[in-house]
C-alpha cells in the first residue's frame, strides 16, 4: 500500500462516515481506526518494517489532510503561461506587491514576460499576501504557484 492509498481510503472513511475500515490485499491487512475526529490510528498485521512503513504514511496522511484543512483559506496565483516573472515593471521600480500587503481583485501583482511581451497577472482575489516563492526574474511554467494569498 501506497501513501495515495491510505489517503483514499481516509476519505472513504470521512465521506461516509466510517469509525474503522479493514482491507486485506496481496497477502497485507490494512485495519484504519478513527480514534477521533481528525485522528486516525493504522493497525497492521503484516511484518513489522512494513507495519511501521504504512503507520508513517497514515500518519502523513493524517498530517496532510490537517494541514489542507488549515490552508483552506489560502488561495493560490498561478502563472498563466510559461515566462520570466518579474515582481516590478522595471529594475529600477518597486515591486507590485510585498509580502504582507492586502491586494483587491484586479490589482497587478506581477508582470510574467513571455516571447518579449509583458503580460500583467492580476489577483482574482481579494486577500493578504502570505508567500511568495518565486524569486524575482526567475522562469517560471504554466500553472506553477506565485503568491500564496490568505482571505482577509
Amino acid at each position: 500500500m501506497n501513501l495515495k492509498e491510505i489517503r483514499e481510503m481516509i476519505n472513504l472513511m470521512n465521506d461516509n462516515d466510517l469509525i474503522e475500515i479493514e482491507i486485506e490485499r496481496s497477502g497485507s491487512k490494512v485495519k484504519l481506526k478513527k480514534a477521533s475526529a481528525q485522528e486516525f490510528v493504522a493497525v497492521q498485521k503484516v511484518p513489522v518494517e512494513y507495519a511501521a512503513s504504512v503507520q508513517a504514511q497514515a500518519q502523513a496522511a493524517a498530517l496532510a489532510t490537517a494541514a489542507e484543512q488549515s490552508n483552506a483559506d489560502r488561495k493560490e496565483i498561478n502563472s498563466p503561461m510559461v515566462g520570466t516573472f518579474y515582481r516590478a515593471p522595471s529594475p529600477d521600480s518597486s515591486p507590485y506587491v510585498e509580502l504582507g500587503q492586502v491586494v483587491e481583485k484586479g490589482q497587478v501583482v506581477c508582470i510574467i514576460e513571455a516571447m518579449k511581451l509583458m503580460n500583467e497577472i492580476k489577483s482574482e482575489v481579494r486577500g493578504k499576501i502570505v508567500e511568495i516563492p518565486v524569486e524575482n526574474a526567475q522562469p517560471v511554467e504554466f500553472d506553477q504557484t506565485l503568491f500564496y494569498i490568505e482571505a482577509v
